[in-house]
């Protein structure tokens, strides 16, 4: 934890030392917040016919859009239980969708699901998978079918095997103990609402991830397009017999 402390703070500008972050830390008694437990949300849809695992637990992708993970995990409030379901895209553990809801009926996930569809525009059939645990939200007819028109292809692990959905896992968990148990109790389903969306905003634009570099999900994106933008920039000075100068500008 003091390791991520320091690294966040060189980031911000501040010039300190890691073992002065370590002695801080330990003088004020402060710790990183340890993930519980996760309990099973998973029910099995034994109705409905399920696609293939083409993921085999690689929770790898070359570039955005190539591999979404899905899960959604439960809040106990004051007025009973509500869940969250996440949509991720694994290239950079970047959220890019996100529901709260009081029941756990099929729609609220396909309401995560739409809300990754309008923020990425994945094109058609262009290699996307989507990969998702046995439960019986995620093998509805509907959600496969909305899967079917956007054209990505479908991915299900199997039951009751965490390690087939082991990303998706990570980020609930991530959000179970950085937002749920840490600011807990919790009064009411608009409460858990308003906290997720705040921490969702944080989790991909300022969180630091040790798997992608030490950056935020956001970050890790941004300088995947600006390595495409450099060859076809470079192509386009070629073209029209430009230069860069000493300075960094366009030369004659």
């Amino acid at each position: 934890m003091a390791r991520k402390v320091w690294w966040q703070m060189l980031r911000e500008g501040f010039d300190v030392a890691r073992c002065a972050v370590e002695r801080l830390m330990a003088d004020l008694r402060l710790q990183g917040v340890i993930r519980g437990k996760p309990h099973r949300t998973t029910v099995r849809g034994v109705a409905a016919p399920c696609p293939q695992d083409h993921v085999n637990r690689v929770f790898h992708a070359p570039a955005p859009n190539r591999l979404w993970v899905s899960d959604f995990t439960y809040v106990s409030t004051w007025s009973g239980f509500v869940h969250v379901a996440f949509v991720i895209d694994a290239y950079a553990r970047r959220i890019v969708g996100w529901r709260v809801s009081r029941t756990a009926h099929a729609s609220f996930v396909l309401d995560a699901l739409e809300q990754a569809l309008h923020e990425r525009r994945p094109v058609h059939r262009g290699g996307l998978v989507h990969h998702s645990d046995r439960g019986s939200q995620y093998v509805s007819n509907r959600y496969t079918e909305r899967l079917g028109e956007a054209g990505i292809e479908p991915s299900v692990g199997s039951v009751g095997d965490s390690y087939d959905n082991a990303l998706a896992e990570t980020i609930n968990g991530l959000y179970k103990a950085e937002l749920i148990h840490r600011r807990g109790p919790w009064r009411s389903f608009e409460a858990v609402e308003f906290a997720t969306l705040t921490w969702v905003d944080w989790f991909s634009n300022r969180r630091l991830l040790e798997p992608i570099g030490n950056i935020p999900p956001a970050e890790a994106e941004e300088r995947y397009y600006a390595m495409l933008d450099e060859p076809a920039i470079a192509a386009w000075r070629k073209r029209n017999g430009l230069r860069r100068s000493r300075g960094g500008s366009p030369g004659p």
